[in-house]
């Protein structure tokens, strides 16, 4: 999987087609991943001692990682290639233009 926490994303499919937001939390073995403000879900929580109201929550639900696309700074959303770099480290590289993401 080659989005992960942090990266800028759009959505592609869904009732949030086209919105863009951050990734909150990748699930790799899941094939899933949080992105904020996405496939929002209400929840009831009970009071306990970390949040000390109960009531109905907003929770980000998890979208597939095929659903979204990687927003590249200068030609907007696209795939992800990787190229390996002098130190042989192994680097993203958007599939449009070539440059680091």
């Amino acid at each position: 999987m080659r989005i992960k926490k942090g990266d800028k994303v759009q959505v592609l499919s869904g009732k949030d087609k086209g919105k863009q937001a951050h990734v909150v939390r990748a699930l790799p073995t899941e094939g899933r991943v949080i992105v904020e403000g996405v496939h929002v879900a209400k929840r009831h929580a009970k009071p306990t001692r970390a949040t000390m109201q109960g009531g109905v929550i907003d929770k980000f639900m998890p979208v597939a990682v095929s659903s979204v696309a990687i927003v590249c700074d200068s030609c907007g959303p696209t795939r992800i290639g990787m190229r390996i770099d002098e130190q042989g480290r192994k680097l993203r590289v958007c599939r449009k233009c070539g440059t680091d993401l």
